[in-house]
């Protein structure tokens, strides 16, 4: 753990997280996580200087809007009519 984490109190999680803990923050695998940065469905990560962090608010937005197991299509209903 880094001394900046062991810094905030743990009611305070941190906002910047590596790609392993934004993958883990997800819930998904780091492999499965780097490709859905590639493919748009997670957020681009930000630099703070030679450092790579996912914004956890970001990662929240993406999650989000990803579709839910069961979700209708909005586009099949529009067909349908």
């Amino acid at each position: 753990m880094s001394r900046a984490r062991e810094a905030l109190p743990v009611s305070l999680p941190p906002r910047g997280l590596s790609r392993l803990e934004a993958a883990g923050y997800v819930g998904v695998s780091a492999h499965l996580f780097d490709m859905m940065v590639a493919d748009g469905r997670m957020p681009k990560p930000k630099t703070i200087n030679s450092r790579v962090v996912w914004d956890r608010f970001r990662l929240d937005e993406s999650f989000e809007a990803l579709p839910d197991k069961d979700a209708a299509n909005p586009w099949d209903e529009e067909d349908a009519a």
